[in-house]
């Protein structure tokens, strides 16, 4: 088979590779697909040129394709070629004209759709930053009876069933938890959830003019109503979280993986053709 049969059937066979959308991400990333297909375009041939035109058309149709098709040696100038030579048959012409229009435009779309993005961030921060929004506060508790990994999981469990609790961390070793709150809800309302357990009691730490601490108990015959979170969620359990899973590999099926031979063998052919 002549070399020039040998293009032929290459580049038919990346084209029909590129027809399945599966595939065109996977041609991309390829080292040496894309700038094969680019020095085909300059082939004597013009059904060699025509199916690599193919072939690119397939290939832009993937938005993330076609910054990196637009930024390729050789790709845009080889496009215009194409479209100004006097050989190039009308329809290989307007085919290469229109990847060209496609990628033209790749920078313009990304610039407009992180223009959009930016709007939809200054709209949301507006929002959230508006008179009807609260900052956090912060509240360090005290709690005497935090002796263990028990009495923290109780602890833990009450301070969980308060709307309005941010966030929370523990300091076994002094046995305070340091508790991110809404700035519309009282510490009171901490107090009494630890105070509910029966078996802790909750003081908080404030600081004094001179820098030092203060323990302030909460008065005992108050208990402060709070709304409660009705749908936290159950947490994964140790030993069925997906992180333990990472020796395990999740394959999409489709004709990548009948395709992957042919491009490896495509690549192969482009590397002897076309580097040296």
């Amino acid at each position: 088979m002549s070399a020039e049969a040998d293009a032929l059937t290459v580049v038919n066979q990346l084209r029909d590779l590129a027809a399945d959308p599966l595939n065109r991400r996977a041609i991309i990333e390829d080292q040496g697909c894309l700038p094969g297909l680019i020095l085909f375009l300059d082939h004597p041939n013009p059904q060699v040129v025509y199916s690599a035109l193919l072939a690119m058309r397939y290939l832009a149709e993937c938005r993330a394709n076609r910054e990196k098709m637009k930024s390729e040696l050789g790709m845009m100038l080889s496009l215009q070629n194409v479209m100004q030579k006097g050989t190039s048959p009308g329809e290989t012409k307007l085919l290469a004209s229109e990847i060209y229009e496609i990628l033209q435009s790749a920078g313009k779309e990304e610039a407009e759709q992180a223009e959009a993005a930016a709007a939809s961030c200054r709209r949301k921060a507006h929002f959230f930053l508006g008179s009807n929004n609260k900052r956090a506060k912060t509240v360090v508790l005290h709690i005497d009876g935090l002796d263990d990994s028990t009495r923290r999981g109780l602890c833990e469990e009450a301070l969980l069933k308060i709307r309005g609790v941010i966030s929370f961390t523990f300091q076994m070793a002094v046995k305070r938890c340091v508790v991110r709150i809404r700035s519309d809800l009282k510490a009171e309302a901490l107090g009494t959830a630890i105070n509910s357990t029966k078996v802790m009691k909750a003081q908080q730490v404030v600081k004094t003019d001179s820098g030092g601490e203060l323990m302030v108990p909460f008065q005992e015959d108050s208990v402060v109503l709070v709304e409660e979170n009705t749908d936290i969620p159950d947490y994964l359990p140790e030993e069925e979280s997906p992180s333990r899973e990472q020796d395990k590999a999740v394959t999409r099926i489709g004709s990548i993986t009948d395709g992957m031979g042919w491009l490896s063998t495509a690549a192969n052919f482009l590397s002897r053709s076309f580097y040296w």
